[in-house]
């Protein structure tokens, strides 16, 4: 339905108005007509399209392969090629938290649309064997069990971070609305 040119959207509801609406008031939701800063709700729709509308199962197993092959790759493999490495115990779960963030920010990246949640799930899938393998390999840098989830658990908040700011840089910049 277009609208002809006496009429303006309500700022609250986005009803046609008269412009010359009795008493400065929306016929629809009696809201005042008065020009405000606050964005409509039509407006902030374009907001919400940065929000993560639902959960990609193709996108969390695609998560759960990167995160767990970059995870395998530099905890476990990298020891085995080079034996001067030695990630047990807490320096592997100190080596753990940034290769989530790094994983987290490369789905961000590549993915299509808003895909925060995905490598969080996927994080915290890798991090349950990752801290149990890690628990139990553990002789020299010992660390109590709870120490282990704890880091587990901030390994998957930066895994969120990660996802985040990838998606963030993917998008680009907010765009700036002129007043």
């Amino acid at each position: 339905m277009a609208e002809s040119k006496d009429t303006r959207p309500c700022p609250l509801c986005g009803a046609p108005n008269s412009v010359t609406a009795p008493g400065g008031h929306c016929q629809s939701c009696g809201g005042r007509m008065l020009e405000s800063r606050r964005p409509s709700r039509h407006e902030e729709l374009g907001e919400r399209s940065y929000h993560q509308e639902g959960f990609s199962a193709t996108w969390c197993g695609i998560s759960l392969g990167v995160v767990g092959i970059l995870t395998a790759a530099i905890v476990v493999g990298l020891p085995m090629v080079v034996s001067a490495f030695d990630f047990e115990g807490s320096a592997g779960m100190m080596l753990a938290i940034p290769i989530w963030f790094v994983s987290g920010m490369l789905i961000g990246l590549i993915s299509p649309g808003r895909t925060v949640i995905e490598p969080v799930v996927a994080t915290f899938l890798v991090a349950m064997p990752t801290a149990f393998l890690l628990f139990n390999n553990q002789t020299v840098k010992v660390m109590p069990a709870f120490m282990y989830v704890l880091m587990s658990a901030l390994g998957i908040l930066f895994a969120l971070i990660g996802s985040y700011v990838g998606e963030r840089i993917q998008v680009g910049p907010t765009p700036r609305t002129q007043e």
